[in-house]
């Protein structure tokens, strides 16, 4: 049988190492969650990960720049920036969750 070419301590080291290289490959940070739980409430108006759908009338988010992102968030909760829903959103928003959505959605290609 196969099994005599393979001890069973190095099948076992092997499997622990697979084992060990896929969870750390899929792993997420809380924050990495927050961010992503944050980024699904964007969703219904721009779309899955920022892909907004074509002829809705919502802006684009992937790939945008995170300054950008940001900017328009903040002239949104100003009151600067006229919106429709937009300006009560981006109140709802830390500073800090503002700027880990400007990151995530600028990250999406």
């Amino acid at each position: 049988m196969h099994t005599l070419l393979f001890p069973a301590p190095l099948r076992r080291a092997t499997v622990l190492v697979a084992a060990l290289l896929c969870s750390t490959a899929f792993a997420q940070t809380a924050q990495e969650l927050d961010t992503r739980a944050l980024a699904a409430t964007c969703a219904n108006c721009h779309g899955t990960d920022g892909y907004a759908v074509a002829g809705s009338g919502s802006a684009r988010l992937a790939g945008q720049s995170s300054a950008f992102i940001v900017e328009q968030m903040q002239a949104f909760r100003s009151g600067s920036r006229p919106a429709t829903v937009m300006h009560q959103l981006a109140k709802g928003f830390s500073d800090a969750q503002i700027r880990a959505l400007a990151a995530y959605f600028a990250a999406q290609r």
